[in-house]
């Protein structure tokens, strides 16, 4: 993992905006430091983003390749960035592409 935080973070009152980069695979970014809690992250890719195939059955074609982009959850104080298409047969996969991210939450 190659997480890049900012060193000079915004903060007002009691939130603080923390802002980087991650490298391409990785899948987590722990912001544990300095937030209490997050309460909005979001993640840009810095490039093309892979297409991953999907299955349709009700379609022709049945199967065809969607981009999707970083999908960004927020677990505690941690973000949590995946490929963007989960299921049970491929599971969560970190993104193929390096980016930069943004988090809003309470200071800790």
């Amino acid at each position: 993992m190659v997480v890049t935080i900012d060193p000079r973070p915004t903060v007002f009152g009691d939130r603080m905006i923390v802002t980087g980069t991650y490298a391409a695979g990785d899948n987590a970014i722990d912001l544990t430091g300095m937030l209490a809690s997050i309460d909005f992250a979001g993640a840009n890719s810095s490039g093309a983003i892979a297409a991953r195939p999907i299955t349709d059955t009700g379609a022709s074609p049945a199967s065809q390749d969607v981009v999707f982009g970083v999908d960004v959850r927020i677990d505690g104080t941690t973000i949590r960035l995946a490929a963007g298409l989960a299921d049970s047969t491929i599971g969560d996969t970190a993104p193929t592409q390096a980016g930069t991210f943004i988090a809003i939450g309470r200071r800790s």
